[in-house]
């Protein structure tokens, strides 16, 4: 009986192996990657985390270390739900051009035309003094196009100018009852630069979120669930969580004045919310955000469904910042980042990669030239590049 289930164990081994062999992965190397963040998670650096990889249209890798909660100890679980914050933003970006697709509007139409409080938006003469050191009339209209390039002269309020100060205070700590009020809110603050002149991380999604309200009749929640979600089979998606998901949740952990590890004092919300917003607010796990990475990854089909023209994800993912976007190597599509110059770069990868991030440090990257999909899911803030970069240089460092 021993001898049998050795057997069985050592022919189970060798048929992961022989996959991992045929995905051109190497399992030692996989297994450096899963040493390396277990290693941070033993240094109170991370709580826990969970990681998933997909190469040559096979999971090769899944991982779920540390724990969800440094003060219960409970161990972390493939599927454990996060807030992705700005993981939204590719996402919203999708079902936005889903609706290009159907005729609705061209991309370098001027926004006002279907919201018509954009058409007096002005920009701060000096984004330091704000809305205090006077306000100018725009140039040149607003277009759709610079909404998904963050190219349109709009602010996130994650700076530290006067701008993004009046931007942070109109968005998030004004409370706002749904997405078009405070898409509404968005067009009477002031703007960061001319459209076109800059590349600015921005909120801009919400607006493609009331954008989506405005043209199908259906507010995000409902418009994503049934195009998007609900046919993806992502199961654990959406704005608000039940009580079976809620769960499942990972506690948010920030760090304290000596660095060390601690329960975030406030956590996220998981149910009652009703700004169905486009820049964040999402909740998933890897696995679901994985279907949405892999559908991109295919030319925008999934077992059968065809969501987007592959055509749309080769624009969607051409850089549309004109240079603008300052991180060497990389410009910027619609919704996502993009590898246009692998040398400038200095880091493992491939170009054509698309990916995006969110603010608790969850990360995705999607690799057309390796067909390579990656997903890192914690809840840590404040937002850190650091492990998103060592996520991807432990990832491409097994591939052989």
């Amino acid at each position: 009986m021993i001898q049998k289930t050795l057997s069985t164990l050592l022919l189970a081994l060798f048929i992961s192996y022989l996959g991992l062999a045929q995905t051109n992965l190497s399992p030692e190397r996989l297994a450096r990657y899963d040493a390396y963040f277990q290693n941070e998670i033993d240094q109170g650096k991370l709580p826990g985390v969970i990681t998933l990889v997909y190469k040559n249209g096979e999971k090769v890798h899944e991982s779920a270390l540390g724990v969800s909660n440094i003060s219960t100890q409970a161990p972390m679980k493939s599927d454990q739900i996060f807030y992705i914050q700005s993981m939204t933003k590719p996402i919203i970006t999708t079902a936005f051009m889903m609706l290009y697709e159907e005729g609705h509007f061209f991309l370098n139409d001027p926004l006002h035309l279907y919201l018509p409080e954009f058409k007096d938006a002005k920009v701060a003469k000096d984004p330091e003094l704000g809305s205090e050191g006077g306000l100018e009339p725009l140039k040149s209209p607003i277009t759709l196009a610079q909404l998904m390039s963050h190219t349109a002269g709009f602010s996130h309020g994650l700076g530290s100018s006067k701008v993004d100060k009046e931007v942070i205070e109109g968005l998030y700590y004004t409370p706002h009852p749904d997405i078009a009020t405070r898409v509404s809110a968005y067009a009477k603050l002031p703007m960061i630069g001319q459209p076109g002149e800059q590349w600015y991380y921005s909120a801009t999604p919400d607006i493609l979120a009331r954008l989506i309200e405005v043209i199908s009749g259906k507010n995000p929640a409902e418009f994503l669930q049934e195009r998007l979600f609900g046919p993806l089979g992502m199961k654990d998606t959406g704005y608000n969580l039940n009580d079976e998901q809620n769960q499942r949740m990972v506690t948010l952990h920030t760090y304290n004045e000596q660095g060390k590890l601690i329960i975030a004092e406030r956590q996220t919300p998981t149910s009652g919310n009703t700004v169905f917003a486009g820049a964040n607010a999402l909740f998933s796990t890897a696995h679901d955000y994985s279907l949405f990475a892999r559908m991109m990854l295919n030319g925008g089909e999934w077992e059968g469904k065809r969501y987007l023209s592959s055509k749309t994800v080769e624009l969607m993912t051409l850089p549309h910042d004109d240079g603008l976007f300052l991180d060497p190597g990389k410009g910027f599509g619609f919704g996502f980042a993009v590898i246009d110059d692998l040398a400038d770069t200095n880091a493992l990868g491939s170009e054509g990669t698309f990916y995006w991030s969110g603010a608790f440090c969850t990360y995705f990257f999607i690799d057309p030239k390796e067909d390579l999909v990656a997903i890192f899911m914690t809840q840590v803030s404040p937002f850190s590049s650091y492990y998103e970069n060592r996520f991807r240089q432990m990832i491409y460092q097994a591939v052989e």
